[in-house]
């Protein structure tokens, strides 16, 4: 036996850990050492034992393993098996001690649920790809609620889906129930892509269906549902999959609507997570080779500039890092330069955002400012407004604390066309507030 003292603890700390009721604020217990996992020296909550005969909390023997050991922790024995059998007779043994202790504020532990095995998994997916080919929704749909009640019991039933294949096998059915009809098998498509989004980033063959001109659609669609969650698996998927390959960039282009679909996401800024993500899925859409001039046109027609630079006036260093981004990309087109530099806010928002929030947010704000002062049309109005703004001392800030010698070229380059109007103007800090500037209205 082990003696152990333990204290009344506050609600919502492990659960190994007894809690006991005021009236008893201190009290010793004997506890039995075979209920303590010879690991954590915590009472075990799901007790298994391993090929070698000793049984230990599942919890720390699976850290155990996964950190490479392939040794019994308490005899050294190699083990000849990573099997972990569920000790059911050692389980209802320490839940019937604590009920017995329960006057003393001992909590039961809760009956652990069976992980998912990976044969479990590889059967599930040999079931989805029959239903799939017959076309059955009504299977599909009982399967795929089934993997989902799965990944919501544990991580450890997540990584285990994740690591059998059903990526591959939702992916395609997916693409196989898009192409049939979105409307009618929506509900069916919006809980697959659901399951999708914790799988990624997908193997080949699962990105080649998610990339399929049918799946492209159907996640277009789902951007312009009301259906809050299905747009954000959407436009999260979206990000992962334009990120891999230019050619899902073209073909998503030339789905109609979808411009209008993102910057509604960015407008509305559902949740910071929608907005990074479809910020992203923009800038791919903007920056692609094959980028046309109707899409860019687009996108500024909807007042995108605007949108970016009220972002980019208050928001964390993520958020700051995919506007910028969005917003340089812009400036590598001429009527985006005209767009941007046409904002009240653009300036002091680019030279207050070098060395404010991150190397690569200054890296942008560098590139940004050089494109609009090396505009053929009002280049010389931007250079004396950053001037202004105190631009010059900051591009000098950067060269000496380290940069990349991408954007050393650039701060060196930006520093010269500044130089020739240093001495005719007062500059001021461009660390002061906003307030001078009137917010435009979206």
């Amino acid at each position: 036996m082990m003696i152990l003292s333990w204290r009344r603890r506050r609600g919502g700390h492990r659960t190994t850990k007894a809690a006991f009721s005021e009236e008893n604020p201190s009290t010793n217990l004997a506890i039995p050492t075979h209920f303590l996992c010879p690991i954590s020296l915590d009472l075990m909550k799901d007790p298994v034992t391993l090929s070698t005969g000793i049984t230990y909390d599942r919890e720390s023997i699976e850290k155990w393993i996964e950190a490479g050991n392939q040794t019994c922790p308490v005899t050294n024995q190699v083990l000849k098996t990573f099997d972990q059998i569920p000790n059911h007779v050692i389980r209802r043994m320490i839940q019937d001690w604590c009920v017995e202790n329960r006057a003393r504020g001992v909590e039961r532990i809760p009956t652990p649920r069976i992980p998912v095995a990976p044969r479990d998994v590889l059967e599930i997916c040999s079931n989805i790809m029959t239903a799939t080919q017959r076309g059955d929704h009504k299977k599909c749909m009982e399967l795929v609620e089934k993997i989902k009640r799965w990944g919501r019991e544990s991580e450890r039933n997540k990584k285990c889906i994740v690591e059998n294949g059903s990526g591959y096998v939702l992916s395609a059915l997916f693409e196989s129930f898009s192409s049939i009809s979105i409307e009618e098998h929506k509900f069916l498509l919006g809980e697959t892509l659901s399951l999708l989004i914790w799988m990624l980033p997908l193997g080949s063959e699962g990105q080649s269906n998610l990339g399929s001109a049918s799946s492209l659609r159907c996640m277009a669609w789902f951007l312009k549902e009301k259906n809050l969650s299905s747009c954000q698996n959407a436009v999260l998927a979206l990000k992962e999959l334009l990120g891999l390959d230019e050619k899902h960039v073209n073909a998503f282009a030339e789905i109609e609507g979808v411009e209008e679909a993102l910057v509604k996401i960015v407008k509305e800024q559902i949740c910071p997570k929608s907005t990074k993500a479809s910020l992203m899925v923009i800038s791919h859409l903007i920056s692609s080779s094959t980028s046309s001039e109707n899409t860019i046109s687009r996108f500024l027609e909807l007042g995108l500039v605007s949108m970016v630079l009220e972002i980019l006036v208050g928001s964390e260093r993520g958020m700051t890092e995919k506007a910028l981004s969005v917003l340089d990309t812009i400036c590598n087109w001429e009527q985006g330069i005209v767009k941007v530099r046409a904002h009240a806010l653009t300036m002091p928002v680019l030279v207050k955002k070098i060395l404010r929030v991150s190397i690569l947010a200054t890296d942008l704000s560098v590139s940004a400012i050089l494109k609009l002062c090396k505009s053929q049309e009002g280049g010389g109005d931007q250079q004396v407004e950053a001037l202004q703004l105190g631009g010059f001392h900051k591009l000098l800030m950067v060269l000496q604390v380290g940069c990349g010698e991408k954007t050393k070229e650039k701060a060196t380059e930006l520093l010269k066309l500044l130089n020739q109007y240093r001495g005719r103007l007062d500059c001021f800090d461009s660390s002061m507030d906003f307030k001078y500037l009137k917010r435009p209205s979206l």
